[in-house]
């Protein structure tokens, strides 16, 4: 399983939704493997998505969560005028270093 983050902006002016959650959730099928989204909606007109995607490798999980943001700007008339912006693996460094052993 990977998280992949995905980050939509809304022209200048416009706001998501207040009930933006909900209306991303109902569209994730089954086919998208997606096991959990996280909706950050943060400042009002920018939008990270968190998925947790079930995925082989990956750059299957980057392109999967691209396809899902397409299909969601494509099929959520609140998300019409949004464009994607970016999509990839938050990276947390100190998680993989090597911890000092007293």
């Amino acid at each position: 399983m990977y998280l992949v983050h995905t980050h939509l902006e809304l022209p200048s002016g416009e706001e998501l939704p207040e009930n933006i959650r909900a209306l991303v959730r109902s569209a994730i099928v089954t086919r998208d493997r997606v096991e959990h989204v996280a909706v950050h909606p943060v400042p009002p007109s920018r939008l990270t998505l968190g998925f947790y995607l079930l995925a082989g490798v990956l750059e299957e999980a980057e392109e999967r969560s691209v396809r899902v943001c397409r299909r969601l700007l494509r099929d959520v008339p609140q998300l019409a005028t949004a464009r994607l912006t970016g999509a990839g693996v938050p990276l947390m460094p100190l998680a993989f270093e090597p911890q000092a052993v007293d």
